[in-house]
C-alpha cells in the first residue's frame, strides 16, 4: 500500500512539474546550439519563480546546483520567471555526447530537477546532408516548379547558408521551428521547367559557419531532373553530302532530341504553301533529280512534334563537250 502512494504521489509531482524539450539534437562540433526549453511548475510556486532562479544542466539524473556539468549564466537562458529555460551554448565544447537533464534552484523552496524527460545531444564532425523535397523531380517542359531544400540549424544565430546550383529561378529563405521547437533554414526555388533541364544535376549545399576558428563546412544534396519534352533540334543530313549527279541516289537522315523517345518519322516535299506527304522512317532513300525539289522531316513523340528546316540538295549538272565547245564559240 505505501509504495502505491508513493507512486501516485511520484505521477502527481509529474504532472503539477514538466518540461518540454526536444527529444534529440545533433550538434555540430565547434559551433553553437540552442536547446528550446519549456517548463511548468505547480501553482502554488508560481510566486517562486523570481530573479533569483537559475538554470542547470547535466548528463545525470540526480544532481545539484553544486554537481551540475552546466551552469548556464543568464545571458545564455530564457526567461526563467517565464518558463522559459531555452539555453544556449556558444562553446560546445563544454558539451559531450550524452542525455542532459533540466534543473531549476531559485532562492526559495522552489528547486526541482526534471529528470522524467532529457534531451539526447549528438556531437558531430560534419553537418547532415540537407533534404530535397521532392527528392524525385519527374515533369513536363514547361510545367511550374518548387523546389524545397532543408537543413537543420542546431545553432539560431548562425544558421546554414543555402546555395542552389545551377541557380534555376528565384529563392526565397526562411528559418523554420519544428514541432518540437528546434529550428531548420529552408529555401525554396521556384523555376519552370525545360528541355535544357534534363540529365542535369541540380543540388542544393548548406554551409555551416563554426565559432572556433575551423573553416566552414558544407554538405549537399542532388537529384537528376527527368523532363520529358517534344523533338527538339530536328535536322536532316544527306549522304553523300555535296553537289549530286543527277538520277543518283541519297539518303536522308532525319534527327533529334526528345523525351521520351521519338515514336516516328515523317517526310514531306513543299511546294509553295502545300506540304506532300512521301514517306516514313528516321531514313528515307530518294533518287536526285533536276526539279530540285524542298524537303523536311516531321519528328513527333507522346508530347508533340518538331519540324527540321527544310532542304535543297544540291544537282551536279552535266555538260556534253561538244555543248561546252559550242558555247565557247560563240564567244569567241
Amino acid at each position: 500500500m505505501k509504495e502505491e502512494i508513493k507512486l501516485f504521489g511520484f505521477l502527481l509531482l509529474l504532472l503539477m512539474f514538466n518540461v518540454n524539450i526536444p527529444q534529440k539534437i545533433n550538434v555540430l562540433r565547434g559551433s553553437c546550439v540552442n536547446i528550446p526549453c519549456s517548463f511548468d511548475v505547480d501553482n502554488t510556486h508560481d510566486k517562486n519563480l523570481d530573479n533569483s532562479c537559475k538554470a542547470y544542466w547535466s548528463d545525470s539524473s540526480s544532481f545539484t546546483s553544486e554537481n551540475a556539468k552546466l551552469k548556464p549564466t543568464k545571458e545564455m537562458t530564457g526567461d526563467l520567471t517565464k518558463k522559459d529555460c531555452t539555453t544556449t551554448f556558444n562553446n560546445t565544447r563544454l558539451l559531450q555526447s550524452a542525455k542532459y537533464y533540466f534543473r531549476l534552484e531559485c532562492n526559495n523552496p522552489l528547486k526541482f530537477s526534471f529528470t522524467q524527460a532529457g534531451v539526447d545531444i549528438s556531437l558531430i564532425a560534419a553537418p547532415p546532408s540537407p533534404t530535397l523535397t521532392p527528392s524525385t523531380l519527374e515533369v513536363e517542359e514547361g510545367a511550374s516548379v518548387s523546389l524545397t531544400c532543408s537543413s537543420p540549424a542546431p545553432c539560431w544565430s548562425h544558421p546554414p547558408a543555402l546555395t542552389w546550383s545551377p541557380n534555376l529561378g528565384q529563392s526565397q529563405e526562411t528559418l523554420q521551428e519544428n514541432q518540437d521547437k528546434t529550428k531548420v533554414k529552408t529555401s525554396v526555388m521556384n523555376f519552370n521547367a525545360s528541355h535544357l533541364h534534363h540529365g542535369n544535376k541540380i543540388s542544393c549545399t548548406a554551409v555551416y559557419q563554426k565559432q572556433d576558428g575551423i573553416p566552414d563546412v558544407t554538405a549537399e544534396t542532388s537529384l537528376t531532373p527527368d523532363i520529358s519534352y517534344s523533338p527538339k533540334n530536328v535536322t536532316v543530313s544527306v549522304s553523300p553530302s555535296g553537289p549530286v549527279p543527277e538520277n543518283r541516289n541519297v539518303t536522308l537522315t532525319c534527327s533529334s532530341n526528345a523525351n521520351p523517345a521519338v515514336e516516328n518519322y515523317t517526310w514531306y516535299s513543299a511546294d509553295g504553301n502545300q506540304d506532300t506527304f512521301i514517306g516514313t522512317g528516321m531514313d528515307l532513300s530518294i533518287k536526285v533529280s533536276k526539279d530540285r525539289r524542298i524537303l523536311f522531316c516531321k519528328a513527333g513523340n507522346e508530347i508533340g512534334v518538331g519540324r527540321s528546316s527544310s532542304i535543297q540538295i544540291e544537282v551536279q549538272c552535266k555538260y556534253h563537250i561538244l555543248h561546252l565547245f559550242n558555247i565557247f564559240s560563240i564567244h569567241i
